[in-house]
């Protein structure tokens, strides 16, 4: 994987006629974390990552910690001194990995993407890797580090909860295959998601999806759509999806700590009068939902109201 494009993402480079830009882009993808970046993930309250579970299901949720959680001892390692809590549809595949030596998946590493972003500033950068788990953390060998722009990232300053406030809030784990009629209005209320995807190597990647609410329609209990806006043109999500539909998405609810986890496929909508229906569009991407996750109190993060960014084009 490391620095150069994969054919996924030269194939939609192509198509959307962005293999100039794409190419320029490149220079924003090295395997080694800058010093300042580092002080960047330090600073962090939270990291989104993104994997393949044993079914072959993909995955976003997010790990949580003081600032100080993520820390990088040299430029091409990232620990993570945070697992999936009991319930995450990630926390069996991360877990059983911290077993002793000679266990099955002991010494198997997950490859793992990441995304962590500083809401407040809109700052953002994306680290993809092999992780093993190791003393109640992750210890991932980077073969990724990739500078983001700021656009569709919505402003937001965090607080964490005190511990009485932590065990005063219940936690809940649903799941299903359709999204309820509250889980519906969750996603039309969204401004904001994280979206996993895997290249057909297996190579994980996890992304930033913004925009005003209502940016994302839901079309059925089973059936999303949202807007490909103007990026980079790297176009490392939909490439990926190119060669594989496979998907994971990651709703939080910024006020409660609550999160929603979507699994299933997600392929590209090119035809332009599909595209000319949506302000913003360059593409539409659809997404199938086969598995939900409902987790309440996931997190003790608790964010303010957004300030939008600049960029989300018009919702109609």
């Amino acid at each position: 994987m490391a620095t150069g494009y994969h054919p996924g993402e030269l194939l939609v480079q192509d198509r959307a006629d962005l293999t100039g830009e794409a190419t320029f882009s490149l220079g924003a993808i090295g395997e080694t974390v800058p010093a300042v970046a580092a002080d960047f993930l330090a600073e962090q309250p939270m990291i989104i990552i993104g994997a393949t579970d044993r079914a072959g299901r993909v995955w976003a949720t997010q790990l949580t910690g003081d600032p100080g959680f993520l820390r990088s001892p040299d430029p091409r390692t990232l620990v993570i001194d945070a697992l999936p809590l009991p319930g995450d549809p990630l926390a069996d595949l991360l877990g059983a990995a911290d077993a002793p030596a000679g266990t099955p998946h002991a010494e198997r590493p997950v490859r793992l993407g990441m995304i962590a972003i500083e809401p407040a500033t809109r700052r953002r950068m994306r680290l993809n890797g092999r992780a093993l788990p190791r003393g109640g953390g992750l210890h991932v060998a980077l073969d990724q580090v990739i500078a983001n722009c700021p656009k569709y990232l919505q402003k937001r300053e965090f607080r964490i909860l005190q511990a009485d406030e932590v065990t005063a809030a219940a936690r809940t784990v649903t799941s299903g295959t359709a999204l309820s009629a509250a889980q519906q209005r969750t996603v039309r209320e969204a401004d904001t998601f994280f979206v996993a995807t895997a290249s057909d190597r297996g190579d994980a990647d996890a992304s930033h999806r913004g925009g005003n609410p209502g940016f994302v329609q839901v079309l059925s209990p089973t059936r999303l759509r949202w807007p490909d806006y103007v990026g980079n043109a790297m176009f490392l999500t939909l490439g990926n999806l190119t060669l594989n539909p496979a998907a994971g998405i990651l709703i939080p609810d910024w006020s409660t700590g609550s999160v929603l986890h979507l699994s299933g496929t997600a392929h590209i909508v090119w035809d332009a009068d599909e595209r000319f229906r949506v302000p913003g569009a360059q593409r539409l991407v659809d997404f199938s939902v086969t598995d939900v996750r409902e987790i309440s109190a996931a997190s003790p993060l608790r964010w303010s109201d957004p300030g939008y960014s600049r960029f989300n084009p018009p919702v109609s």
